[in-house]
């Protein structure tokens, strides 16, 4: 056989599996050398291999060994997940992240070539390595059962089209490729050629703790979302604020240090008058002649606060409704009277417990000052307490909530015969989600019968009824300022509405699946969106355009925060992780590691310096922003140091999945949550 066919054979087997470089790079250099050929590529087939007819034949016995059948992707996968387990602990966790991406497209390229049979024996014995990280994703790999489906399901579809990113360190990516040319292993090889991006990085491993984003498993390609990345988007706050109002007046300790600080214009109504911590300044602040001596006392208090570059102003793409000049009053006491919270000065917490839920409680929703408790149960009811009439105003009230008959709902101290709550009734599916709005006299609820109900807290009556959605709401949230409202469905969108129209304002599409969770910017000119995808969007809400997609997460997202100066996002997923995201680059912070289980609420503090996070673990967790958002490179390095770093408490409750968090504009932590059974 001479040279010529040797290689024709040489291109069609490249061709065949898909190894575009490597042709690429073997027919440069025939060009430029007829008698010696070295093939040098990305792809490990050979480093620096003389083509010769024994190279050749090697290369098509592989190949027909190959197209003899199905077991060859078993025994391919089998001896990369054996090597891979048996690595040194230091490059193993490295390693085991190019296990899944090959799990995967082995058991899909099984299915396309119809060995249905076996692709179903390949997914079953090897499922349980991934089920921890990727439960959600094999459930539905589950319903592939024949070539048709992978084309008609669009995640399996876009995963198909679709390369994975992995980062890796110099010496793990040359330990696979050894392994890889000493196997002869040409079906894994083809499969992480075709669909696996890798991120080579010089010097050590990676820390263990930066698993969450060291592989990005998308259905959009890295290099379109970097696209997107690029927009501009105008993270500030919204000119002429309350706060900004009050910091020109002289009216509350606010310079520099503490522009993070910034919070949501029409943020609450008049929050509650307890002494948390700094009563004492509190006090002080009554009349303006004062407030020089106060903001003094208070700097004082925080030698340890780091400076800032003060938070941008923008314009509002929105019309903003107006503030009648009495609640403005309420919400600029409240500022005044702020408690200025650090590491060293943690917010004291009001905890409230359902309980005899009968483990029909959904969702519940704390109005901005607290006087207002909201649950949304399976049996399609909403109902509503008012914490002054129930006379438990301390932390730990107790919620009843379930049961139908009025002897069997009371909260635990309240005495006579009447119903605690308000009821709200006329959804006909389970109420997924609550929100009040900033004064606390509307409340929006959404429910599986793809419907979202406005109800008056005045009147105790149903109002709207908004219909645009084809398939049931998870999530739906008034806007900083009320009368907008955003809203996440299972129909794969999120819709910006407004409480005077009755369908939606925009309707903003692009992910590929559910969308969980939906939050607010602090400036109302964007919303951002958690999906099952396990990406974040960020939308612009005048023109309805994603402008910038978060990469990282492992599992579907459950809850989002804004910082109150818009310049950062925290998103929590259903495997415990939180990521802190930079809103202009687009890029994570810096992940926090804590929580074992779903984090199913956010939020951030008045001044922006402490995260609260709340868990199906039944902890609250409080997270030191000041020092995740600006601690040195090296100390991230270290591994899980930074999140030790980061975490300044853990709150446990003694079996209360946390369902909800909400800082007041004093910043007193309000939390719900319902007791669980196993308490």
């Amino acid at each position: 056989m001479d040279e010529e066919k040797l290689m024709k054979f040489v291109e069609a087997y490249l061709k065949k599996k898909g190894l575009k470089l490597t042709e690429h790079a073997l027919q440069e250099e025939v060009q430029q050398s007829n008698t010696t050929t070295n093939i040098t590529s990305s792809s490990p087939i050979s480093s620096n291999s003389q083509l010769d007819p024994d190279v050749v034949r090697h290369i098509l016995s592989l190949s027909s060994q190959f197209e003899d059948g199905p077991a060859r992707y078993h025994d391919g996968y089998a001896k990369l997940r054996s090597w891979t387990y048996s690595s040194l602990d230091l490059y193993r966790h490295e390693l085991l992240r190019v296990l899944y991406p090959v799990f995967i497209h082995c058991f899909m390229d099984l299915v396309a070539k119809g060995h249905i049979q076996e692709a179903r024996t390949f997914f079953n014995g090897f499922r349980e390595d991934h089920e921890m990280m990727h439960l959600r994703d094999l459930q539905k790999l589950e319903g592939v059962l024949s070539p048709s489906h992978l084309e008609e399901m669009e995640f399996a579809h876009s995963l198909r089209q679709s390369k994975v990113n992995i980062k890796i360190c110099q010496y793990s990516y040359e330990l696979l490729l050894q392994f890889l040319h000493k196997s002869q292993s040409t079906t894994m090889l083809g499969i992480i050629n075709e669909h696996i991006n890798f991120q080579v990085s010089p010097g050590q491993p990676s820390s263990i703790t930066d698993d969450a984003e060291a592989v990005t498993l998308t259905g959009g390609s890295q290099e379109s979302a970097n696209q997107i990345n690029q927009k501009e988007i105008h993270w500030g706050l919204l000119e002429d604020s309350l706060e900004e109002r009050l910091e020109k007046a002289g009216g509350m300790a606010l310079d520099s240090e503490k522009a993070e600080g910034e919070t949501k214009e029409g943020d609450g109504d008049e929050n509650k008058k307890k002494s948390v911590e700094g009563g004492k300044q509190g006090a002080s602040i009554k009349k303006l002649k004062k407030d020089k001596a106060v903001s003094a006392t208070v700097k004082s208090a925080r030698p340890e606060a780091t400076t800032v570059p003060t938070a941008p102003r923008v314009k509002p793409e929105l019309t903003l409704p107006v503030i009648p000049t009495e609640v403005e009053q309420s919400i600029l006491e409240d500022l005044r009277n702020r408690v200025q919270l650090s590491s060293a000065a943690l917010p004291s917490v009001s905890f409230y417990t359902f309980i005899n839920t009968h483990n029909g409680l959904n969702c519940s929703s704390i109005s901005h000052d607290g006087s207002l408790v909201a649950g949304g149960f399976s049996d399609s009811s909403l109902k509503v307490w008012d914490m002054a009439k129930i006379g438990q105003q301390s932390a730990g009230s107790i919620l009843q909530g379930e049961n139908d008959t009025v002897s069997s709902e009371q909260v635990t101290g309240s005495n006579g015969g009447k119903r605690p709550y308000t009821l709200f009734q006329g959804h006909s599916g389970p109420v997924y989600s609550a929100t009040f709005n900033p004064l606390g006299d509307f409340i929006l609820s959404s429910a599986a019968d793809s419907t979202i109900r406005l109800w008056s807290t005045n009147l105790n009556a149903n109002l709207v009824c908004y219909k645009g959605h084809n398939y049931p709401v998870w999530d739906v949230q008034f806007s900083p300022v009320g009368h907008y409202f955003a809203s996440a469905s299972h129909d794969r969108t999120a819709r910006i509405w407004s409480m005077d129209r009755i369908q939606p304002l925009r309707i903003m599409a692009g992910h590929l699946s559910d969308v969980d969770c939906v939050q607010w910017h602090s400036n109302c000119n964007y919303i951002a969106t958690g999906s099952s995808d396990k990406t974040v969007r960020l939308w612009d809400v005048q023109s309805g355009e994603c402008v910038r997609i978060f990469i990282g997460h492992r599992s579907m997202i459950l809850s989002l925060a804004m910082s109150p100066d818009g310049r950062y996002m925290a998103s929590g997923d259903e495997d415990g992780s939180i990521m802190m995201w930079d809103l202009s680059s687009g890029r994570c912070v810096t992940p926090l590691m804590g929580h074992t289980s779903c984090v199913w609420t956010l939020a951030f503090s008045g001044e922006g310096s402490l995260l609260a996070s709340g868990s199906a673990d039944c902890t609250v967790k409080l997270w030191d922003i000041t020092a995740s958002t600006k601690l040195p490179k090296a100390e991230e390095n270290r591994s899980g140091s930074a999140s030790r770093l980061r975490s300044l408490k853990t709150l446990p409750t003694k079996c209360t999945p946390v369902y909800s968090l909400r800082f007041s504009r004093r910043n007193l932590l309000f939390a719900a949550g319902v007791l669980s059974k196993n308490g």
